[in-house]
């Protein structure tokens, strides 16, 4: 498919015409502002900044080597492999196809740039995905020993084979529609996500190709088959395979089978959404419509088994149209690994992740309601530790509490069945002015939100889909309260969605709060959404686009200027993505005044630690374990009164520029506390915990201890028991590189105000320099 590649991207950003130079890689990477040392401006960009799609490749490969982790129950190190099969879809079409894009239509050196990192992304690609075929090997093989056996078609006894036989003709053979390919005929459009077969028929006289779609998504992908006689434990047997066994049968009899080969292959499609820019459509039109452009998008990358003939590869891949930054990736006979993620644990319960129960909020539980506890102090919830039950029964007290006025709320992902939703429909019923702003371009969850969108208006609620341009990624909701001394806000700013589902395996924060001033922010928050002419001034909270970036600029600023002094300046930031260029360039120049910065950041990160005279002072880890990483925090020391802001913001360059993001101070000093136990906490995990480095090397931090501190275990201890884990004193080294640095910068301080003090009597007594001499 052609287009004309600026009127593509344009498309995409035609809001934003600084975001086009930021995704072409035009913006200015050429000088750290601030710099102390020449050797800056000899570095090269990409000394300088990791490229952001290579680093997520190696978060992937941290989620890899969990599922080859032996201490791992052995059915989490195969949801593990489904979490890197999920994972590595979703980065193709979304990152690579980015890429895919700027590698087609931008020229010169960035072409160049361009087709190197697609280079470099398959050589990664397929790197890992002889790694993964390797540990699912090694799975299949622990599953055994615990009686639970994944067989293929050519294990089964003349018991199961009639099983799988009966199996096949009374449930499968139904849903099959099998296509037969020529050359005279185009292959008809892949159902991204799905499997298909791709089928060699040979007989006496001629070859024959078809294509066999996989019907996961109407029989279960596992298929459960009687154990061989006198055996004990579980057979399982996947659908590929049963169809496999069962070829021939596929074809009726309609021309002779002698020989039948089906091999697994697998498309992903470009998932960006090209919204027309026809202002008559309604956004929920548009969405539709760039919907079904999806499912017809631009292949990314093409998975095939790499026993494949070559016959039947070259006739696929020709018809198809696959082109040369198709990513064609030979893989093992399976794909779409990421259905592991729902394998059932079938055998005893020790061969999965213990269930925590959930720990309760005393002052809650003491309170009679969620309002009198809040005009008494703010609620900090840590997810899962705590239960999202807090959320819906704060959101459905206020549905039939009489002096509640108003809600309002954004929503971004909601779960299937979503309380918070019933929550607001009460509300309506029972006469509260309820708003809920549906943001329908959260990717992969537009069709669930126009569903959800159409429900909440046909219930009365009032929506609002949004910014043109901007998406609404805030995490939050206000409840207006009648009380007796006036109007009164109750609020809520957080970290994730309000998502029931996913609340119960991302860690996230949220802030309940009765602040009246932060209540007035997120008021004004909500103002904008509604009339984004309306500018607004905001006393607390930093809001992307407006202030995020420059507050978080300026707060790092405070530490570079504390550093100068000789202060105490200490930075710490918990995110998932780290790839904003200008926030990076800032982070070096706090680095190089002897700012101590501690990066934990799960997945994306540009920014290189370790670099001399740049960034010797920043030290980066990540930490990926059974619940997924999900808050953004970040601490300023602020010479010995920290500031700590919990955000829904990344440290990406559309977080801070191009979506309407909150990131909120937290003022209580418990709850300040708490945060900074969590933190400390993690940087001190030495069990789960791998360090980010120039290398990628994803090594392991270091145990110098005989304490392990698994810090996921240990945060539920201390939630549930306020009790911390002892940690490793510093490392000398490090501690006296650190007073090194300080005592140099204060040195220089010194030495500049002596200078400043020697001009002054100068210029009093009427000499110059070179009259003293």
């Amino acid at each position: 498919m052609q287009r004309s590649g600026s009127k593509y991207i344009s498309s995409k950003y035609n809001s934003h015409p600084a975001l086009i130079k930021q995704v072409e890689g035009i913006s200015s990477n050429s000088v750290i502002k601030g710099t102390m040392h020449e050797e800056t401006n000899n570095l090269t960009p990409a000394e300088l900044y990791f490229p952001k799609e290579i680093s997520w490749l190696s978060f992937n490969e941290r989620v890899l080597q969990e599922a080859a982790d032996k201490s791992v129950p052995i059915i989490e190190r195969l949801r593990y492999l489904g979490i890197f099969s999920n994972n590595l879809d979703e980065y193709f079409r979304v990152r690579v196809a980015d890429v895919r894009r700027l590698a087609t239509f931008t020229g010169g050196s960035k072409k160049e740039h361009y087709k190197q990192l697609m280079d470099d992304i398959q050589h990664n690609v397929v790197r890992l995905q002889h790694r993964f075929d390797a540990i699912y090997l090694e799975v299949l093989s622990a599953l055994r020993q615990c009686n639970i056996y994944v067989i293929n078609e050519f294990q089964l006894n003349i018991q199961q084979q009639a099983f799988v036989e009966d199996f096949f003709q009374h449930t499968v053979l139904p849903e099959l529609d099998p296509i037969i390919l020529s050359e005279n005929r185009r292959i008809p459009i892949f159902a991204d996500a799905s499997i298909h077969l791709a089928v060699k028929i040979t007989s006496s006289d001629s070859v024959r190709y078809s294509l066999l779609e996989v019907p996961t998504d109407r029989i279960d992908r596992f298929i459960q088959i009687p154990q061989k006689q006198g055996k004990k434990g579980r057979v399982y047997i996947v659908l590929e395979n049963i169809i496999r066994h069962c070829l021939p049968k596929v074809f009726r009899g309609i021309f002779p089978v002698e020989k039948a080969e089906a091999y697994t292959i697998k498309l992903t499609r470009d998932a960006e959404l090209e919204l027309d820019e026809d202002i008559s459509q309604s956004l929920i039109n548009k969405i539709f419509s760039s919907l079904k452009k999806r499912r017809k998008a631009d292949p990314v990358r093409f998975v095939y088994d790499s026993d494949m003939p070559k016959d039947l590869l070259e006739f696929i891949t020709k018809e198809m149209g696959l082109g040369k930054y198709d990513s064609l990736t030979p893989g093992g006979r399976y794909h779409n690994s990421k259905d592991f993620m729902s394998f059932p644990n079938v055998g005893p319960k020790h061969l999965e992740f213990n269930k925590l129960p959930n720990i309760p909020i005393k002052a809650i539980e003491q309170s009679v309601n969620i309002f009198d506890c809040l005009r008494e102090q703010d609620i900090l919830l840590y997810y899962p530790y705590h239960s999202f039950n807090c959320i819906t029964d704060t959101l459905q007290t206020a549905a039939i509490d009489p002096a509640v006025k108003s809600i309002q709320i954004c929503l971004y992902r909601v779960a299937k069945h979503s309380r918070v939703v019933d929550a607001l429909l009460s509300a309506v019923t029972n006469n509260k002015d309820v708003t809920a702003v549906v943001e329908l371009q959260a990717r992969f969850d537009e069709e669930a939100n126009i569903s959800w969108a159409q429900r909440l208006t046909e219930g009365g609620v009032n929506v609002i889909f949004g910014i043109p341009g901007l998406k609404v990624h805030s995490k939050l909701f206000l409840i207006t309260r009648k009380e007796t001394n006036g109007q009164r806000y109750y609020s809520h700013i957080g970290t994730g969605n309000f998502n029931e589902k996913t609340a119960q395996i991302y860690t996230d924060f949220s802030l309940l709060t009765y602040n009246q001033e932060i209540g007035h922010d997120v008021a004004s928050v909500f103002d904008f959404i509604r009339y984004t002419y309306r500018r607004h001034h905001y006393k607390h909270l930093l809001v992307s686009p407006h202030s995020s970036r420059s507050g978080l600029v300026n707060l790092i600023d405070n530490e570079i200027q504390n550093a100068e002094k000789g202060l105490q300046a200490g930075i710490m930031i918990k995110c998932n993505n780290l790839v904003d260029n200008a926030i990076i360039n800032k982070l070096y120049e706090a680095s190089q005044v002897g700012v101590d910065i501690k990066l934990i950041i799960r997945g994306m990160c540009s920014l290189v630690p370790g670099i001399k005279n740049i960034s010797e002072n920043i030290s980066i880890i990540s930490i990926v374990d059974r619940f997924l990483e999900h808050p953004r925090v970040f601490i300023f020391h602020n010479n010995g009164a920290p500031r700590y802001y919990i955000s829904s913001a990344d440290l990406m360059t559309r977080n801070l520029d191009y979506r309407v993001e909150v990131c909120c101070p937290i003022y209580d000093h418990n709850l300040q506390q708490c945060i900074q136990n969590i933190l400390d906490i993690q940087w001190h995990d030495n069990v789960k915990a791998r360090i980010v480095d120039k290398t990628q090397s994803n090594e392991l931090v270091s145990k110098k201890t005989n304490t392990k501190i698994r810090s996921q275990v240990a945060i539920e201890k201390y939630l549930r028991k306020n009790k911390m884990p002892r940690f490793k004193k510093k490392n000398a080294k490090q501690a006296k590189s650190r007073n090194n640095s300080s005592t140099k910068t204060l040195i220089k301080a010194m030495g500049d105000k002596l200078e400043t003090f020697k001009t002054t009597l100068d210029k009093e007594s009427g000499s110059t320099d070179h009259d003293a001499e």
